[in-house]
């Protein structure tokens, strides 16, 4: 009997820091979902701060589930949290400029 080769697809999965930002190519079967992709990247071990229970993911910037398949091509992304409400923020460098 013949081996079936399983189809592969290539995908991208990103993340970044402040610091550092990481895009890492990964070669996964066909019909993979988002979770196994990041897990196959390594960007965990490249980051132990990434914590896939908090994090949320996307592609291409929507936001999706770790169980969600992935296509050929996709650009996986693990997003952290943000310290500062981007609303506040704009609120306190308005405030900041008034006061000037």
């Amino acid at each position: 009997m013949a081996n079936q080769l399983t189809e592969q697809i290539t995908v991208e999965v990103a993340y970044a820091t402040p610091d550092v930002q990481q895009i890492l190519t990964v070669i996964v079967p066909k019909g993979s979902t988002i979770e196994t992709a990041i897990n196959r990247s390594g960007m965990i071990d490249l980051f132990p701060a990434i914590d896939l229970s908090r994090e949320k993911v996307g592609i291409f910037s929507k936001i999706k589930k770790l169980s969600d398949i992935i296509q050929e091509g996709d650009r996986i992304e693990i997003y952290r949290a943000l310290k500062v409400d981007p609303k506040e923020r704009r609120r306190q460098k308005a405030s900041i400029a008034k006061r000037k």
